[in-house]
């Protein structure tokens, strides 16, 4: 199995940037199939998911690690429908059991058509 396919994370404006045409896009990226995709996380991420597919369910895996107690936990073949939507946070990216020694996620997908953004909130966001 090969490496992971990097995802970076894309950052969010903060709450007094400058915000004209086209600063607050973001681009999503199809999810890879076979050694998945990964991502280094500060604490501040989001994961969003997209089955941009017209049809078909799809699935994505989230891996875990295990935690001080030796669980794990992975998020497996959460399924979406054709079309759907998701979003994971709270915690998945700066909680034991999600973030690696290496500090990143790994996700997989089961299709192509499954596209990941990852968004990075600003820093000191909610404090």
């Amino acid at each position: 199995m090969a490496a992971p396919t990097v995802v970076a994370p894309q950052n969010v404006l903060g709450p007094f940037d400058a915000v004209t045409a086209g600063l607050a896009d973001f681009v999503w990226t199809a999810g890879t199939i076979t050694d998945g995709n990964t991502y280094t996380v500060s604490g501040r991420e989001l994961l969003l998911v997209w089955n941009s597919g017209a049809a078909d369910a799809h699935t994505i895996d989230v891996v875990s690690t295990d935690d001080e107690h030796g669980r794990a936990e992975n998020i497996t073949a959460y399924s979406m429908a054709a079309g759907d939507f998701a979003a994971f946070g709270c915690g998945l990216t700066n909680q034991k059991g999600w973030m690696s020694s290496a500090k990143t996620i790994r996700i997989t997908v089961n299709h192509a058509e499954v596209k990941v953004a990852i968004l990075r909130l600003p820093a000191g966001y909610g404090r």
